[in-house]
């Protein structure tokens, strides 16, 4: 049987606008049969990274919350600590940064909570028997939540390919931990003929695992944690991922951890993809590049593998922005029908994500569009 995605546009009307059509699609995907009265409910999202402005507008959060209260639920805004240094890499830098971008209480109508405290460490081991880990950690507050509300920001990812769903789920509910295990098989490495010495990924890594020989940056691969920090900072793509086995890795690790968070969530998660400024990059960068296509809708489901799905086939049946860094990457995709996400990361195969979820359980690929 094919799971059921929910879908609408943007458009709106005197007779309904937007944020009640919103409450409409996440109400019909099945919001009321996840909560029950009293439930306290973590409402994933990413706060996005200062300098970054493609993250969700805090007014569709409100609606969300909104929502969830009209179900007799108690909701909470939650995000787990960044690996990298930056904005969000502790709670007291995560909170202001969540509050300057708008996710304030007065705003938002629900308290925020760092999912794994103050330094990322307040996780809870999760046993899963899995193929890359036995057990993940994962932020404790996201864990003894009663039920899991994941709004993402659907966009690109230079690791991933895109980050929908199961990323906002199992890389973003991760403690630092927890994080470290999932990247720790992905070490980039320096192109030397692209370094013009600027120094840049050095005095942006937080491990001090890069230094300056010869006024040329080289990682020491036993002190990096693979985070991919310096691959963003680099504006001349002189540093990229040793593309082999490790992104693969990288993917089925990521994959796992979802199922860790959804493992006491049965019935209790609900998931919406918010298809709008789809950035290239993720918003954990402090900023961000044109959308690659226009605005499209938002999508809502019970199933994480088939709303990602569907979203990606959204993306990629549009028609290229001109103006986005699409043609800058390749010509080919940015025809309707063509894959915008492996035009712009070649390498990274971003299906594999997807199959590998499919394998272990966690959904289905296929799928029926509902518009409604």
């Amino acid at each position: 049987m094919k799971s059921q995605v929910y879908f609408i546009d943007f458009r709106a009307s005197y007779k309904e606008n937007f944020l009640k059509k919103l409450d409409r699609l996440i109400k019909k995907a099945g919001l009321e049969n996840c909560i029950q009265k009293r439930d306290l409910v973590a409402v994933k999202l990413h706060f996005g990274e200062s300098g970054n402005t493609a993250f969700i507008r805090p007014v569709y959060i409100r609606q969300a919350v909104q929502s969830i209260k009209d179900c007799g639920g108690s909701p909470f805004l939650t995000d787990a600590n960044t690996l990298y240094a930056g904005t969000r890499g502790d709670a007291p830098l995560h909170l202001i940064t969540a509050i300057t971008n708008g996710f304030d209480y007065a705003v938002a109508g629900a308290p925020l909570i760092i999912a794994d405290g103050l330094r990322g460490r307040t996780e809870t081991a999760v046993e899963i028997n899995g193929n890359r880990f036995q057990q993940v950690y994962i932020g404790s507050e996201i864990i003894q939540a009663d039920a899991i509300i994941s709004i993402a920001h659907f966009k690109g990812h230079e690791l991933s390919g895109f980050g929908g769903a199961i990323k906002n789920v199992g890389m973003g509910s991760a403690s630092r931990r927890g994080k470290l295990a999932q990247h720790s098989g992905v070490s980039p490495k320096v192109k030397e003929k692209k370094c013009i010495g600027c120094e840049q990924c050095a005095d942006h890594c937080v491990e001090q695992a890069i230094e300056m020989i010869d006024e040329k940056a080289f990682i020491h691969p036993e002190k990096c944690i693979g985070c991919g920090e310096c691959i963003l900072i680099c504006e001349n793509n002189a540093i990229q991922i040793q593309w082999n086995l490790n992104i693969p890795v990288f993917l089925e690790s990521m994959v796992e951890y979802c199922a860790g968070v959804l493992k006491n969530k049965s019935g209790k998660a609900l998931y919406v993809n918010i298809i709008n400024h789809v950035s290239p990059a993720c918003d954990c960068v402090p900023y961000n590049d044109a959308p690659i296509v226009r605005d499209i809708g938002v999508v809502a489901s019970t199933d994480p593998v088939a709303i990602d799905q569907a979203s990606v086939d959204l993306v990629n049946r549009e028609p290229a922005l001109s103006g986005s860094c699409m043609g800058s990457h390749s010509e080919d995709g940015m025809a309707a029908g063509a894959d915008k996400f492996r035009a712009i990361y070649p390498k990274v195969d971003w299906s594999h994500q997807l199959e590998y979820a499919e394998k272990i359980g966690l959904g289905s690929r296929d799928y029926e569009l509902v518009t409604i």
